[in-house]
């Protein structure tokens, strides 16, 4: 591809270069000369407890013996299972310094989803808290693990015949064993989908694949001092966005992660009051509940300070983007990106330097191609403003899916990533999400985009949250539905929405259905379970019959 060819350059910030150098470092020396640089700097601030660079390598240092003593092995593969704090940190480097692979593990899993990721990966460890650990030890006996250990947040944890202790272990004295990693080849981290369209996949991510996107975060990043950044580190760090934008980020850039084990808009406000974060990467999910907190006149000055605030993982409605700007009085940098756990996640931003586009992705970071390419084949690339298959290249992509060649094929074709989401391209380079290709609803033989729908209906007073879906109709194939969340205190009737849409939308985008719901099913870092809502509407209909038959 031809820098004519890559028509967003002409719109890339002017700080920001397209092409920048990779170091062929591994993640665990990228750690280690941050903490030599840096010895005294805060990395961690948690439950009021500060800890420095220096308490942090060492931390890492004496697990990773801890962890080799006890059989650990490079090429590894090693569940890691528990909320955001410290220890998963310290875990989570420890891992790669000797070579193992993480295994990400959403703490939220219950036990069939255990057992199957533990067997899908062939982990032989898993580092789990506490709280988790029963329901990792009810299916020990269906999986190849052979060794638990289980951490807490502040109170020690005591060893038991089944399982060890993560406060006895990292006692030990450090001595790593040498390892030797090569960053282009060996898998740093198993980042498994979310599964929400079938049965989740371990995305292969090497150390490089995880620190190219890490260096491009930063390349894209704005007044960015080394040393003297404070991360607002909420999103969950198992999650590829939290890791990537939150954890990898901070120690490369040496910056202090102030650290939230969950999201509550109490605590995050009060501790952006006190702690005064200057990056705060987040989920559409979090500003919205911000945006409504009957308090946030009182945060304004505080909200103001940060620099920039980020959102991913799912759509940022543009209702909830500008409203955020006036709650932070016009001065909240909030900025839609896009990723994706293929791509390590992050392949697109809008520009830091400007106001955000409108309904945008942004522009693709640098050394990330990007085109568009027809859904029938998706091996035609389509002009500029043609709505197709988003399609990606870039040092970030995965090395394929963990021992599913065919899926891999599937995704990975002629050195693009093959997307599954539909978008365009403006003729400034801008992206544009349209939906997911597997989301869009052909009603009556239209194609119709639930996003176009959703955004419409945001602009509603009454309206909180709202997903729209295709599901079953016996005359159309698919019809419009749409599931509301409403505002507290107001009540509304399913005609009231649908004549709304009505005078701003094509006849066949309006929806047929609506339902009001109390809250929609969502993953842990806030996208909506779309796919769980069509398969509830299925499972409805087939009720229906079989009463009838």
């Amino acid at each position: 591809m031809t820098e004519n060819e890559r028509v967003w350059l002409k719109s890339y910030p002017g700080n920001v270069r397209y092409h920048i150098d990779y170091p062929n470092k591994s993640l665990g020396q990228m750690f280690d000369e941050t903490v030599s640089k840096m010895p005294d700097t805060p990395a961690m601030i948690f439950a009021g407890h500060t800890v420095t660079y220096r308490q942090f390598g060492d931390q890492v240092n004496r697990f990773a013996t801890a962890l080799a003593d006890l059989g650990v092995t490079k090429g590894e593969r090693v569940g890691l299972m528990g909320p955001n704090c410290p220890q998963w940190e310290v875990a989570f480097f420890a891992l790669l310094k000797l070579g193992a692979i993480v295994v990400q593990t959403n703490p939220m899993y219950v036990e069939p989803e255990i057992a199957h990721q533990m067997n899908d990966s062939g982990a032989t460890t898993i580092i789990v808290f506490e709280m988790m650990y029963p329901r990792v030890k009810n299916v020990l006996q269906e999986t190849p693990l052979q060794r638990v250990i289980v951490f807490n947040f502040l109170a020690p944890v005591k060893a038991a015949p089944d399982m060890y202790s993560y406060d006895d272990l990292i006692k030990c004295e450090p001595a790593l064993p040498e390892v030797a990693i090569d960053p282009a080849e060996d898998l740093a981290v198993l980042q498994y989908t979310g599964g929400t369209t079938g049965i989740s996949k371990g995305v292969m991510l090497t150390h490089n694949n995880l620190s190219a996107n890490t260096q491009q975060v930063i390349e894209w990043s704005i007044d960015m001092k080394y040393g003297d950044e404070r991360i607002l580190t909420i999103l969950p760090v198992f999650h590829v966005y939290g890791m990537t934008d939150c954890v990898n980020y901070a120690v490369a850039v040496a910056a202090t992660q102030i650290i939230l084990p969950r999201f509550d808009p109490d605590q995050v406000l009060e501790t952006i009051r006190a702690y005064k974060p200057t990056l705060f990467p987040g989920a559409p999910t979090m500003f919205m509940a911000l945006n409504m907190h009957p308090r946030i006149a009182e945060y304004h000055e505080s909200l103001a300070e940060i620099k920039v605030c980020t959102s991913g993982s799912a759509p940022l409605p543009l209702e909830v983007a500008q409203k955020f700007g006036m709650v932070t009085n016009g001065k909240g940098n909030l900025v839609e990106g896009y990723g994706l756990s293929e791509a390590s996640p992050i392949t697109h931003c809008n520009p830091l330097d400007r106001p955000t586009r409108a309904g945008s992705i942004g522009l693709p970071l640098p050394d990330t191609d990007y085109i568009i390419t027809d859904l029938e084949t998706g091996d035609k690339e389509l002009p500029i403003g043609e709505i197709g298959e988003l399609c990606i290249r870039g040092p970030q992509v995965m090395k394929g899916y963990w021992e599913k060649p065919q899926e891999t094929a599937e995704t990975l074709r002629n050195g693009w990533l093959h997307t599954g989401d539909m978008a365009r391209m403006d003729e400034e380079g801008f992206c544009y999400i349209i939906d997911r290709k597997k989301d869009m609803i052909i009603a009556g033989g239209f194609n119709v985009y639930p996003r176009d729908i959703e955004e419409v209906l945001y602009k509603h007073p009454k309206v909180k949250e709202v997903v729209v879906a295709g599901v079953p109709d016996a005359y159309r194939g698919e019809t419009v539905k749409a599931f509301i969340v409403l505002q507290a205190n107001t009540e509304a009737t399913e005609q009231e929405f649908i004549d709304y849409c009505r005078n701003k939308l094509a006849a066949f985008k309006v929806p047929r259905l609506v339902e009001f719901r109390n809250e929609l099913p969502r993953t842990i870092v806030g996208k909506v379970l779309r796919r769980q809502l069509v398969e509830e509407e299925k499972a409805k209909i087939q009720a229906a019959a079989a009463s009838q038959s």
